[in-house]
């Protein structure tokens, strides 16, 4: 068994809970109020420019030429991929760059983007790689989880955004990090895994707290 195969049994419930979570089944059905969902954009977009950071240090701390265009493509992935899909969104919601300028993080945003840049900056590769992996991996496990229901995929505001999470291009990124992670595993000791293994169920916490924080707009 894969390393982050033994990572997914260990939060398999936690992961579960986010496809019965009132935000991701309202936009399964398409009945998530949008003021939510606008909400969400905006955190989610300052979200990932931490994230990037994160992708950014990996560059600095890979030891070979291979890994480290590999983070550079993921940054590149983030800012121009992913985010794209967000400013599409914006603009369909209305939402100006001077909004999401003014926006300020929430606290549950805060605390999740400080812990994955803390552990980034003091960690080793395999920390840094492991406190990416959750965000990466459950939202393609949520896009494929989420395009299951008749008629998702092709709703007329919803169905981008399932679109854009199980894309073969976001599927490849995810496929990158969870391959790295096994890699730098390997000829890890027993007490380096369970570090590992105490971040990734971390992030998976913070995962659902984000998707709570998001339909309650908790600031």
């Amino acid at each position: 068994m894969k390393f982050t195969e033994k990572l997914y049994e260990n939060v398999e419930d936690i992961w579960t809970s986010y496809y019965n979570h009132p935000f991701i089944k309202g936009i399964g059905d398409g009945s998530l109020d949008m003021d939510k969902f606008k909400f969400y954009m905006i955190q989610d977009y300052l979200y990932l420019l931490d994230y990037a950071k994160v992708y950014a240090l990996g560059v600095v701390k890979a030891d070979t030429e291979e890994v480290m265009q590999g983070f550079s493509k993921m940054v590149d992935n983030i800012l121009n991929g992913e985010m794209s899909i967000h400013r599409s969104y914006m603009k369909r919601l209305g939402i100006t760059s001077e909004e999401v300028k003014n926006a300020k993080q929430s606290l549950t945003n805060i605390s999740y983007t400080h812990y994955i840049l803390s552990v980034s900056h003091v960690g080793n590769l395999a920390e840094l790689s492991t406190s990416l992996l959750a965000c990466m991996w459950s939202y393609l496990e949520i896009g494929k989880n989420l395009s299951k229901i008749p008629g998702s995929t092709e709703h007329e505001f919803y169905g981008e955004w399932i679109r854009g999470y199980i894309s073969k291009e976001y599927e490849e990124a995810t496929a990158w990090i969870i391959n790295l992670v096994d890699h730098l595993a390997k000829d890890m000791t027993d007490k380096e895994l369970e570090k590992l293994n105490e971040i990734f169920i971390n992030t998976s916490k913070y995962e659902y707290m984000f998707w709570d924080m998001s339909y309650h707009k908790e600031m």
